[in-house]
């Protein structure tokens, strides 16, 4: 059994959801953050960066939501959460999940943890503003490859859809969400539409 340790609306809902979606077993285990649960050496022992999630598989612990996604795909291939290894699909699938963790998720820190750049309140608002302002072209780039949609991958449905659902609802607050993107907009609310996916957003208390 999968252990997947998480807070809610965290980065942990995206391999939450792909765990609803294969139908593995899994347990979740809820890390308080605002306790800074995350920070204490029990759960350092398993992500030395002290962030959510982890998901433990046997005895081995992975961290990084990208990496648990491709790790949980190569499990279950037969799931369909993933395009088959050596594909031109597979290839995509690999180009937008890392797209999304290295590019678009590196921006949102920035917006979500301006404290990390700046000291000053004044400081803190410019950051979270460039990060909004360079959030924008990046939700462009993933509206434009959603032509094709209504998925990332064209007419088949991926873990990294997924992903992209949760990079859009971290959104929610901005003046543009991703949302306002008419293609990204029909992805998540197709992907928001899944059992799986609506069994996750009610397990962890989000809307």
């Amino acid at each position: 059994m999968y252990k997947l340790f998480y807070s809610p609306g965290s980065a942990a809902m995206a391999p939450h959801a792909l765990l609803e979606e294969i139908g593995a077993p899994f347990e979740l285990v809820r890390v308080d953050t605002k306790s800074n649960e995350h920070k204490k050496p029990e759960y350092l022992k398993l992500n030395p960066n002290g962030r959510v999630p982890t998901l433990l598989d046997g005895d081995q612990a992975i961290y990084e939501t990208a990496a648990i996604m491709l790790h949980l795909a190569d499990k279950h291939p037969g799931s369909g959460m993933a395009p088959a290894v050596g594909t031109a699909d597979r290839a995509r699938y690999y180009q937008w999940l890392v797209y999304m963790t290295n590019t678009v998720q590196e921006a949102y820190i920035e917006y979500f943890h301006p404290d990390y750049y700046a000291k000053t309140e004044s400081g803190q608002a410019e950051v979270k503003a460039a990060s909004e302002a360079r959030l924008q072209p990046m939700f462009a780039i993933l509206d434009k490859a959603l032509e094709k949609g209504p998925y990332l991958l064209g007419s088949t449905f991926s873990g990294a859809d997924i992903f992209l659902m949760m990079m859009a609802r971290w959104s929610r607050n901005m003046t543009k969400p991703a949302v306002t993107y008419p293609n990204i907009k029909r992805c998540v609310d197709q992907v928001l539409a899944r059992p799986a996916v609506q069994r996750m957003m009610k397990t962890q208390g989000l809307t």
